[in-house]
């Protein structure tokens, strides 16, 4: 599975923004579909995951009731709608792939696509 994450960009704080994260190469199918990111001088966090069916999410306390992964199967995508963004949210944001749900350890998810810069000005 290729990976490619975009939407990035500069945002005041307050905005929202949606990221996408498109697939390729092998098959989608059964894919658990996560999204971490990586502030400058941090260790890389988990952000959100999504089953394949799209029916069960699961979020970082950080995120929790700001941010939305869903997934399009047809589309081969995954998106992350991110709303009330802060500068706390300034990161590269990664999206990932494994078989395993509910993973939210970077060591855990096989497929990985480049990153995509999101900053947030105060």
């Amino acid at each position: 599975v290729q990976l490619q994450a975009s939407g990035g960009g500069l945002v005041q704080a307050g905005a929202s923004l949606r990221l996408s994260c498109a697939a390729s190469g092998r098959t989608f199918t059964g894919y658990i579909l996560g999204w971490f990111r990586q502030a400058p001088g941090k260790e890389r966090e988990f952000v959100a995951g999504i089953s394949w069916s799209g029916g069960s999410t699961y979020y970082a306390d950080s995120v929790k009731g700001r941010f939305t992964v869903t997934r399009d199967n047809a589309k081969n995508t995954v998106y992350l709608q991110m709303s009330s963004l802060s500068p706390e949210d300034t990161a590269v944001y990664y999206c990932a792939a494994n078989k395993r749900y509910g993973s939210r350890g970077e060591n855990e998810y096989d497929y990985w696509g480049q990153g995509t810069q999101v900053t947030v000005s105060s």
